[in-house]
């Protein structure tokens, strides 16, 4: 199984999603999963982890981890050419490094060529850009580029995003 996350935050709470699927082809969720917290931490520049990375591994409580083969993210595994760690490297080590995590991004982050895969979809002129850890990224970048879809975002990503808001 494979489960994307993404969390939406709204006043001093944090919405999170998760959608399970089991091929990188599929047009259509397993499960969905969702969970709504209090509390959450401000935004800090440089450090969106610390403030995403609790929502993520609550909502991972609420599944079974022995049957997830990838974790894909909202964001990035690496932040920059030297490896610093994003919010996906900080899910991998949290994870005692059992579960390969793809970042997906839809903006480039600052100083990051070497550790991520720009992905152009559908007619899009702009990519999607693509990290990773546990797997490697040429092979992250085919699984992101054949999820289902014509647009730049993939369908299950794209119901991801729509269940967060």
């Amino acid at each position: 199984m494979i489960v994307a996350f993404d969390t939406y935050y709204f006043k001093n709470k944090a919405k999170t999603i998760g959608v399970s699927f089991k091929e990188w082809s599929d047009e259509n969720p397993l499960e969905i999963y969702s969970e709504t917290i209090d509390e959450v931490e401000e935004y800090e520049p440089g450090l969106f982890y610390k403030r995403e990375l609790p929502c993520i591994l609550s909502l991972l409580n609420k599944i079974d981890t022995d049957k997830i083969e990838i974790i894909i993210v909202d964001s990035y595994v690496f932040l920059d050419n030297d490896r610093k760690l994003g919010l996906g490297g900080y899910l991998f080590q949290q994870l005692e490094q059992k579960i390969p995590v793809i970042g997906v991004a839809k903006s480039r982050y600052h100083s990051n060529k070497s550790n991520t895969r720009e992905l152009l979809r559908g007619q899009s002129k702009k990519p999607l850009y693509i990290s990773a850890v546990g797997i490697e990224l040429d092979i992250a970048y085919k699984y992101i580029k054949s999820m289902f879809g014509n647009y730049r975002i993939p369908k299950l990503l794209q119901i991801m995003d729509s269940k967060t808001k």
